[in-house]
């Protein structure tokens, strides 16, 4: 059964000069994988944004007051944190790929069923299933980019979730196109199909290359192997630490997105006497920043090097979110905006691209839960603090979160299992 290590070396036998590659070199087949697996990044970004337009539509459906419907948005939140760890474990059992495939279809399938409710309780059970999906998708499909980028030996995990970012604007774009048009259930329905189709024509790539290439002939993924079909990527106490800290700083940076996406309209509204317009131009251009940052995160962790990287991202956003949260002027704020969104761009998926190196698809899912956990407890948080204080003081948490998720990436390069830049 090949291991990575003879996987890596035929690469390089049939790409160095005198090497024996020929037209049945397994190289074009770890592109075709990295285009599979970018396509489900880009659609899980395109159906969890086709969903959230249509949130207002489901809370008239439903008549749900603010509150219960605060309650049943908790359903993705408590689904997705559930199988997260959960997923980890399938995924050393049925392997990455698989797991993706079968994520991909419940997910496209789950998308329809909101808008089949009549009531709060009953949109609450339904997004429990959605947003089971949706975690088993985000750990299958990050444990089997970090697999692909062992083989590439290139680290292109921020081109996936720019992947995901580009999805979800488009996702955004287009419903808010067919808002008008289409009722929730025929969107949804249609998204669903879509997803689907995407998941059979992106899933067969995955399913066939894999195994071609032999990452996908074991249960266990393209990890390194113990000799016994194993993948030995498994967490002792040294990798559990250093997967908790590089988990710390997926949290950091999922608390300053969660806090961006709910609260910098109401900043903007509220503390500057912004129009409509402007303060939904907030979150906009926050968004853009973060999606250009992770497709030019590739080029800067190959220059920089991820400790570095980390480093300067975390202390950039920090610098960006003062600069936003503090500014007495609306087009200083929306800088600010742009510089934070800059800074946290790569922060997520280099801390689980390194979780997976580490300790495989159980240190994806364990940095992936702390880091949806951030995303969960960043709006409330901001909630709270900004009704004892004040809001421009509330988001300032997120400027000492980036700083933090800086310091911290200092011990995660000195760890005992941090390994070379």
């Amino acid at each position: 059964m090949p291991t990575l290590n003879k996987i890596r070396s035929a690469l390089a036998g049939a790409t160095r000069p005198g090497g024996h590659g020929d037209a049945a070199s397994p190289r074009p087949g770890l592109r075709r994988l990295r285009i599979a697996i970018t396509v489900f990044f880009a659609l899980d970004g395109f159906v969890f944004a086709g969903w959230v337009v249509r949130i207002p539509a489901l809370k008239a459906q439903t008549g749900a007051s603010p509150g219960a419907l605060g309650l049943a948005l908790l359903g993705v939140s408590a689904g997705g944190v559930i199988t997260m760890m959960l997923t980890g474990r399938l995924c050393h059992r049925f392997g990455n790929h698989a797991v993706t495939v079968v994520s991909g279809a419940l997910f496209s399938l789950s998308a329809a069923l909101p808008p089949l409710t009549h009531s709060a309780l009953s949109l609450g059970l339904v997004l429990l299933v959605f947003g089971a999906a949706y975690g088993g998708l985000n750990v299958a499909m990050n444990a089997a980019a970090v697999d692909l980028i062992a083989a590439l030996e290139r680290p292109v995990m921020p081109g996936f979730h720019a992947a995901f970012s580009l999805g979800g604007m488009a996702g955004a774009g287009v419903g808010g196109l067919v808002a008008g048009q289409l009722t929730p259930t025929l969107h949804l329905l249609i998204l669903s199909a879509v997803g689907l189709l995407v998941t059979s024509v992106a899933g067969r790539v995955l399913l066939t290359r894999g195994a071609a290439l032999g990452t996908e002939e074991a249960p266990a993924s393209a990890g390194p192997e113990d000799g016994h079909g194993r993948d030995s990527r498994r967490m002792t106490g040294r990798t559990r630490r250093l997967v908790v800290v590089l988990g710390l700083i997926a949290l950091c940076t999922a608390y300053g997105e969660g806090a961006l996406a709910d609260w910098s309209a109401l900043h903007l509204t509220e503390d500057l006497d912004a129009g409509p317009g402007t303060a939904a131009a907030g979150y906009s251009v926050f968004a853009l920043a973060m999606t250009a940052g992770r497709l030019t995160g590739t080029w800067m962790l190959e220059r920089l090097g991820r400790t570095r990287l980390l480093t300067a991202g975390g202390t950039t956003a920090g610098a960006g979110m003062l600069l936003g949260a503090l500014a007495p002027e609306v087009w200083l704020v929306l800088t600010g905006f742009v510089i934070t969104g800059l800074g946290l761009a790569n922060l997520f998926p280099v801390a689980v691209a390194r979780a997976g190196a580490l300790a495989g698809p159980g240190g994806v899912a364990a940095a992936s839960t702390l880091g949806y956990g951030g995303m969960l407890i960043g709006p409330v948080a901001i909630g709270f603090l900004a009704e004892w204080f004040s809001l421009t003081a509330a988001l300032t948490t997120v400027a000492m979160l980036a700083v933090v998720a800086a310091v911290v990436a200092r011990y995660a390069d000195t760890a005992p299992d941090a390994g070379g830049e």
